[in-house]
């Protein structure tokens, strides 16, 4: 039997009319887990011509179909009546124009499953017609404004990236969705309408950006910040080098140049062991101590409590000591090569990478053998090395590394592929008069998750599941690993519909909770390395002798379908976004810079992992079958690099715009000064004509120098002329906004709903927050389902908040649960302040 018919979605059967990157990107990601995808492009071909479109529309099987005639758009419907899935991505209403309205579909076949993913939301009065463009939602969401602490140091604003994070983080929420209403359509038979905006993605991906703390005490604040600060408060400009901005980055969360001339990423702030495990392997641990490098035994102590001015694991350092760790280190990586120092680390178990471009990332040893990249055998451009999949199930991967290349079929075969995949949906879900009536209910109500996680994909993968009802037990260990800054004010997100539990699970007494909260669950959760699961008793043999149907999911990040000589090495976002060519584009090879400031990765392969955990869920449903699924930050890089992340031979250069100097693609997609601020223009070559029809843009047609002419141009008028000329003319064009500006305009004290209701920007204001501080952050708003609830999450509670509740649920007597705090067995705090002072 062909492999390919025992992956999960075996006969999910999908039709695509996506274009661009997002929603063919969402077929693609079902596709290689099994589904049977009809693509459908425009007569003219696809409206993005792009390399990449190999890779989005592999494992497919593509036709054009021109739906404005008859004959188009009745082949269309009959391809549709045969699917499951129905997926766009167009501005709202486009598809029903053309005679596609997935509200009527469903009312003839309630069991289909419609996914939109219009740039704006439908119901974002304002913007819901503009042309959404990547650049454009992005320019919009602030993600070229708010571009982190180094980029405002240095006075670049508006900043620019090519990397398509809107897209990126709405593949992965998207597909989750779609995944969810599978799970659903197994009980009830019933499918969904759902819409996912791109716009609300890119929010959700970019939530490190946007939450604000009122009052954050001191001890969080970075060189940077402080810096950011003082100079504000003084008017001092923003006008710091590169290499001046480098004095003020921690020691133990910097680039450093080594032997070879290339740099290398050192990541080990806030956890002490990772700190003195650098230190000692650069030869310079003995000296610091010898010098009075205080070690502070409680971390999550006030400081007014602490035994010395700071400590090794802490983060951030006082500039004293930042200064003395950095002159040594930068003295100790000149003495081994980038990669030397990368095996080093990663055989220390110890988080840090060589800088590298995407092109060398593509072709590494690594990714090779580990099935990150796949060989993909192109009609077009012959042998193609193409990301790998982004989520794959333990010992169940091979088949998903061997993806079949695009193919063009007419619509018989297309016909007929899709009704030949019936016979591999063996399901026993509700149909026809069977089906059930729209319960209300979230797609996971009931679900019982326990979260072994931390940091922030870890943690940030279960909190995705709170909106759809899933009910999280979240379980630590009584000694915190990290200091506050990442175990406690990163939990502001990552904690939200979670119950907190403290409980040493290496002792016996330990154990037995662990194992009765096993019992219980639906699905564990943990983000580790291959290496320490065994020993935690978290490998397949010994959980399921705890509890057969119980099913398992596990975050990293180097991990790949197949081990490789990185399985095991430790990191955070950072160190993928270096090692993966992200920080050397945004900033240069010879500069790199951290791109998007917190979680670019780490959240995208949060919602991964709740992609992948929906998909277990479904398979278990269907038919029985428990799994392990993994996903990780080296397989979510790729798709935040999809118009980048392959190669094949006779490639054009690996030279899309990066560095701070960048403003744009080219003279046509690019930021330009009006007369009263900053406008980026995302057109093309095919609008000059369109262009030209533009009151103070006649003879663009006949300029010699583009770029030039459109500076001149605009600098005329203010930028509200340009905007409201363009939106006439429906050429993509948009003001960059802040996300300061989005929240202040956006936010509303929190009601116990969702936002989806408020259309692309919605935030919650928490002025009552368990943490003592006032906390404004976005809302879980993005995945906005017709029939399914979503959910307003709790937040987040202190950490031990919930331990009696807890172990009281299984069973335990108040004396026994007495016992076990006396004995720090368990424990119901780390400190007494939630976030320490």
């Amino acid at each position: 039997m062909n492999t390919k018919n025992q992956l999960p979605l075996a006969g999910v059967r999908v039709v695509d009319f996506g274009q661009q990157i997002a929603a063919p990107a969402v077929a693609m990601v079902l596709a290689d887990l099994g589904a049977t995808v009809v693509h459908i492009d425009p007569p003219n071909g696809p409206t993005w011509q792009h390399p990449a479109n190999a890779v989005l529309n592999r494992n497919k099987s593509s036709l054009s179909l021109d739906l404005k005639t008859s004959s188009g758009l009745n082949q269309a419907l009959e391809l549709i009546s045969n699917a499951d899935i129905v997926i766009e991505g167009f501005r709202p209403g486009e598809m029903q124009k053309l005679g596609v309205d997935f509200t009527k579909l469903r009312q003839q076949r309630p069991e289909l499953i419609t996914l939109s993913m219009p740039g704006f939301a439908s119901n974002d009065e304002l913007r819901r017609d503009w042309k959404a463009t990547e650049a454009i939602v992005t320019a919009t969401c602030g993600a070229f404004t708010d571009m982190g602490f180094n980029r405002v140091l240095m006075g670049v604003n508006p900043s620019f990236s090519p990397l398509p994070l809107g897209s990126s983080y709405a593949i992965t929420l998207a597909t989750s969705s779609v995944a969810l209403a599978l799970f659903e359509r197994e009980k009830s038979g019933r499918g969904d309408e759902i819409e996912v905006p791109i716009a609300a993605a890119l929010m959700e991906g970019l939530s490190y950006n946007s939450y604000v703390v009122d009052q954050l005490p001191e001890r969080y604040k970075t060189m940077r910040e402080l810096e950011i600060e003082h100079r504000r408060e003084n008017n001092i400009e923003m006008d710091l080098s590169y290499d001046e901005l480098q004095e003020y980055l921690d020691p133990f969360f910097r680039t450093y140049t080594c032997a070879d001339g290339r740099m290398f990423y050192c990541v080990c702030p806030s956890h002490r062991n990772h700190a003195k495990r650098a230190l000692k392997v650069l030869g310079i641990y003995d000296e610091l101590v010898a010098e009075g490098l205080p070690d502070v035994k409680d971390l999550h102590a006030p400081i007014s409590e602490w035994d010395g001015e700071t400590s090794i694991g802490v983060y951030p350092l006082p500039k004293k000591w930042a200064d003395i760790i950095s002159k040594k280190m930068k003295k100790a990586f000149l003495q081994k090569t980038s990669e030397e120092w990368g095996v080093i680390f990663g055989e220390g178990q110890i988080p840090g990478a060589p800088h590298r471009t995407t092109q060398e990332w593509v072709n590494s040893e690594y990714s090779k053998e580990s099935g990150l990249f796949v060989e993909v055998e192109d009609k077009e451009f012959g042998k193609m090395m193409q990301p790998g999949p982004i989520v794959w199930f333990e010992n169940e991967a091979d088949a998903m590394l061997t993806p079949n290349s695009r193919e063009d079929v007419d619509f018989e075969t297309a016909l007929n592929r899709l009704q030949q995949a019936i016979e591999f949906d063996k399901s026993p879900r509700p149909v026809g008069q069977e089906i059930h009536k729209a319960s209300g209910d979230g797609w996971l109500k009931g679900v019982k998750v326990l979260d072994l996680t931390n940091v922030i994909a870890g943690p940030h993968s279960t909190a995705f599941l709170a909106r759809f009802g899933a009910e999280i037990t979240k379980l630590d260990p009584i000694t915190p690993l990290y200091d506050p800054l990442i175990g406690i004010l990163y939990t502001f997100q990552t904690g939200v519909g979670k119950e907190s539990a403290l409980v040493n699970i290496m002792t016996e007494e330990g154990r037995e909770v662990l194992e009765r909260l096993v019992k219980e669950a639906d699905i564990v959760v943990i983000n580790a390395p291959e290496r320490q699961i065994k020993p935690l008793g978290l490998d397949q043999e010994t959980i399921s002798a705890i509890n057969p149907e119980v099913l398992f999911c596990r975050l990293d990040c180097f991990g790949a379908p197949r081990n490789g000589s990185k399985t095991n090495y430790i990191g955070y976002d950072d160190i993928i976004q270096a090692n993966s060519g992200i920080m050397s584009r945004f900033g240069k090879p010879e500069t790199p810079e951290e791109h998007a400031h917190i979680g670019t990765l780490d959240v995208n392969c949060g919602f991964a992992g709740g992609l992948g955990m929906a998909i277990a869920l479904y398979q278990k449903r269907k038919t029985g079958k428990i799994t392990r699924v993994r996903t990780s930050l080296a397989a979510v890089t790729n798709i935040a690099q999809l118009p980048f992340a392959f190669d094949y031979e006779g490639r054009a250069p690996f030279n899309e715009a990066s560095g701070r100097e960048a403003l744009g693609n080219n003279e046509l997609s690019h930021f330009y000064h009006t007369k009263s601020g900053w406008i980026f223009l995302d057109s093309n070559e095919g609008e000059l004509a369109t262009l030209a029809t533009i009151k103070g843009l006649e003879g663009i047609q006949e300029c010699q120098d583009l770029g030039e002419f459109l500076r001149e141009s605009f600098a005329k008028e203010p930028s509200e002329y340009w905007l409201k000329a363009f939106i006439e003319i429906d050429v993509a064009c948009a003001e960059p906004i802040s996300i300061e500006y989005l929240r202040e305009h956006n936010s509303r004290v929190a009601d116990q709903t969702a936002g989806i209701d408020r259309g692309s920007f919605s935030f919650s204001i928490y002025p009552d927050h368990p943490s003592g501080h006032c906390i404004t952050q976005i809302d879980p708003y993005s995945i906005r389902p017709s029939e399914a609830s979503i959910s307003a999450v709790t937040p987040a509670e202190k950490f031990g908040n919930s331990t009696e509740t807890v172990l009281s649920s299984l069973g335990y007597s108040n004396s026994e649960i007495d016992l076990m705090l006396e004995k720090k067995i368990a424990a119901k705090g780390w400190s007494n302040e939630f976030l320490p002072s």
